[in-house]
């Protein structure tokens, strides 16, 4: 993906596209170092880039 082109997804984004995977399950993911790459903003609010984000579930279905 062209990174003038890549964006900033939110918390609630990610879970809507796993198809409404419950906040608590994407934080514990986290934890384990399972979930997609994220980085915390200076207010706290994490951000994943949707090219992170493609790429960890290109992992998953490799994985599968």
């Amino acid at each position: 993906m062209d990174a003038r082109r890549d964006e900033l997804m939110t918390v609630r984004q990610v879970l809507d596209e796993l198809g409404g995977v419950s906040r608590r399950t994407f934080y514990r993911w986290r934890e384990l170092g399972y979930g997609p790459a994220a980085f915390k903003l200076p207010n706290g609010e994490l951000r994943v880039w949707r090219s992170d984000f493609n790429t960890w579930l290109r992992q998953l279905e490799e994985a599968a």
